[in-house]
């Protein structure tokens, strides 16, 4: 997940590191989404959205590297991960999948280290609701994406104001966001991606088990098919 960890300590980031890629070893299938017509488990979703990528692929905040099983072989991926203790899990797991096409660089979503219109598709699974300003990633990942460039997004969001839910994630987060590497359980990021720039949005919703963590969103954004022209 990426996310503002300056004041973080380096045993809790290298624990966090640890944990996720223990979790990598989790099987998706066995995570059902609920409320939703199209996918069954959380492994069959993903194998929607990634097994037919191809060019350059950046994902945000790739953690220990959950989700490079799903990436077809010959893509060029980036993976941009502000934890430098993920690097060597994610490496190892690259490795083992036998992806060689990888550039794995340390920094933030905030400030994305890529050149404009350079991407054809940018990933984020479970990192918006992390970062410390979710509209300011958005508006860098518009910028890196190539004319018809797509965002694929898999993210927890916000319950409905007024549920037991809702009341439930904003009065656990200040705690939850301090164990779980600034996981904000209540962000509403559906509402400000709809306000960054994209030419088109499409998402799903569905529930989780777990209901701190649900409802999630899934979709994809595309940017504008023309480049926008500046001019003085």
């Amino acid at each position: 997940m990426t996310s503002d960890r300056q004041t973080t300590p380096d045993w809790l980031k290298s624990l966090f590191a640890w944990g996720m890629a223990k979790a990598n070893t989790t099987d998706n299938s066995a995570i059902k989404l609920h409320g939703d017509s199209s996918y069954e488990t959380m492994a069959q979703l993903k194998q929607a959205f990634f097994t037919d990528l191809d060019g350059r692929v950046l994902e945000i905040g790739p953690g220990a590297g959950a989700n490079l099983c799903y990436y077809p072989p010959d893509i060029h991926w980036i993976g941009i991960e502000p934890n430098p203790f993920m690097h060597s899990y994610l490496r190892e797991e690259a490795e083992r999948l036998g992806l060689d096409n990888i550039e794995l660089r340390l920094g933030s979503a905030e400030k994305l280290d890529v050149e404009d219109n350079s991407i054809d598709v940018v990933v984020s699974t479970h990192v918006l609701c992390s970062v410390t300003d979710v509209a300011t990633t958005l508006q860098e990942i518009v910028r890196v994406l190539k004319p018809d460039g797509r965002f694929l997004f898999i993210e927890h969001v916000a319950a409905e104001c007024g549920t037991w839910t809702r009341r439930i994630q904003d009065g656990i987060e200040p705690v939850w966001k301090t164990i779980f590497d600034n996981c904000h359980p209540n962000r509403e990021t559906g509402e400000i991606l709809e306000n960054v720039g994209f030419e088109s949005i499409d998402y799903q919703q569905f529930d989780l088990s777990f209901p701190i963590v649900s409802p999630h969103i899934a979709g994809a954004a595309r940017k504008t098919t023309v480049a926008i022209k500046q001019f003085n």
